[in-house]
């Protein structure tokens, strides 16, 4: 069952595309090249906020997106009053579905630079046409999933609520944020839609303006407790945390809840110096007999200012944290791309490189497959990338080089392997059933728990996780190289 407002609901959102993928696919079309057979693998180059992974995520959007891909009347009617586009393309684009397959690391699986989250293989027009629309699934949700998930492990098993959506940059940033915070590790989301599309717990306190609205904070307080009862959490800072809010609070739980067999469930902070007046608070509250009344903290945080907060014994149950998660502020944009990395040629593949004078920038090429090397404890201890087959390595016999220290041997001898990427779509149609959410999110907790290096989740300076590759692929590589510069120099003393 489809979720309302999703991508295949209630718009298309097909030309969600950079204009160079159709004029593109309108070339390969007029020269006979667009039935080719291609690779193009998705992945990114650096971690966001030098951390030491991100969390894949976006995965069920991508799925969606390409079961829906298609292109309506009015589509083609806007693009024929381009003068762009051959008639006979525009007549292959009303008829179009995506027909290739699709190979994905499962969604929430905790990723490292340069390995191919995605690959795409199918005609060279739709492996390309698909480009935009797969990257900012991926691109969005990824970056709010991994910063989310900094917040979550500076909060040290505190919970932690995504506040975030009037700050976010539109309405699918908040919406799909919150499903990729939720993924990243926290407990609730503010946004009523992403509850009801994905399921995810919502939470909320109060504002300002109904404080406001009343004659007095302590009437705003009762208001608000004969209602809400034992759910009711107070906004302390209307006026003066320590000297009104706080003593307000205390009264109505004394004055309507507590007759009535009911607690406050919290008060909530969102000014001032958060450290301080929680722990005055705690105290205040701890006084009256009320120990089990929690306290949200909110107001600009993030993972330096909640570890900042805990340092100086902030008295601290829930961090409510908006615009620097829902933004990723620190750092706003993820680096993925989406490469051609190999062509059929009479059945089989011909691998292609991208090359540039920034080494980062040079692609892996070919059709590969990645796995995932534990060592005898369980523990994550790099991936391996090797030419593509449907059988694992034999690590007696495999050797690997790291391709920053390629004069180095290296043994996986007494390690084993796990395939990272599996089958998502077959000819076009989905064939991985749909993963809830909350298992998503336990399979992110579980790799960090269990599999992830605690060198790499450091925030600052974090170990690096190496990406090997095979003796034989990194030769193919390297001659791959060689080889375009041979020509390129030719051609340049011819």
């Amino acid at each position: 069952m489809m979720e309302p407002n999703s991508l295949c609901g209630q718009r298309n959102i097909s030309m969600l595309m950079d204009l160079y993928e159709l004029t593109m696919t309108n070339g390969f079309y007029l020269l006979g090249k667009g039935a080719e057979k291609t690779v193009y693998d998705m992945f990114y180059r650096r971690n966001p906020d030098n951390g030491g992974f991100t969390i894949f995520a976006g995965l069920e959007q991508i799925i969606e997106f390409i079961e829906c891909f298609h292109f309506t009347d009015d589509n083609i009617d806007y693009l024929r009053s381009l003068g762009l586009f051959a008639e006979e393309f525009l007549s292959f684009l009303r008829n179009f579905r995506f027909t290739g397959d699709i190979y994905a690391f499962p969604e929430g699986t905790v990723s490292y630079p340069d390995e191919p989250l995605v690959t795409v293989i199918g005609p060279l027009i739709e492996a390309q046409i698909i480009e935009t629309a797969m990257l900012s699934q991926l691109n969005h949700q990824s970056l709010i999933a991994t910063k989310a998930n900094r917040i979550v492990r500076a909060a040290q098993g505190r919970e932690v609520a995504d506040m975030g959506a009037r700050r976010a940059h539109n309405a699918d940033a908040a919406i799909y944020g919150a499903r990729a915070a939720y993924i990243g590790g926290v407990n609730a989301t503010a946004t009523v839609i992403s509850g009801e599309m994905f399921g995810i717990p919502v939470t909320g306190t109060m504002a300002h303006s109904w404080i406001m609205a009343f004659e007095s904070e302590y009437e705003a307080f009762k208001s608000y407790a004969e209602i809400y009862g034992s759910r009711s959490v107070f906004l302390v800072d209307t006026y003066n945390t320590l000297e009104s809010g706080v003593p307000n609070a205390i009264r109505v739980y004394h004055d309507i809840l507590q007759p009535r067999g009911e607690h406050l469930h919290g008060i909530r902070i969102d000014s001032g110096d958060i450290a301080s007046l929680s722990k005055k608070a705690r105290k205040m509250l701890d006084d009256a007999g009320m120990t089990d009344c929690l306290i949200v903290a909110s107001n600009s945080l993030d993972e330096g200012t909640i570890g900042s907060i805990i340092s100086q014994g902030g008295c601290i149950d829930i961090f409510g944290v908006g615009e620097r998660l829902i933004t990723a502020k620190s750092d706003s944009t993820f680096g993925g791309v989406y490469k051609l990395t190999a062509v059929d040629r009479d059945g089989a593949w011909e691998p292609k490189i991208k090359i540039s004078d920034n080494v980062t920038k040079i692609t892996n090429p070919g059709l590969k497959s990645i796995y995932r090397v534990y060592d005898s404890e369980g523990l994550s201890v790099g991936e391996l990338i090797t030419h593509h087959s449907d059988t694992m390595p034999d690590l007696s016999k495999l050797e690997c080089v790291s391709p920053d220290k390629p004069w180095q041997h290296i043994s996986l001898e007494g390690c084993h392997l796990r395939p990272l990427q599996v089958k998502v779509i077959e000819k076009g149609k989905r064939i991985l059933p749909k993963t809830p959410l909350s298992d998503i999110r336990d399979y992110v907790k579980r790799q960090l728990t269990t599999e992830v290096r605690p060198e790499e989740q450091r925030f600052y300076n974090p170990d690096t996780h190496p990406v090997l590759m095979s003796r034989d692929y990194y030769d193919m590589k390297v001659a791959l190289l060689r080889k375009i510069e041979g020509e390129t120099r030719r051609h340049s003393q011819s």
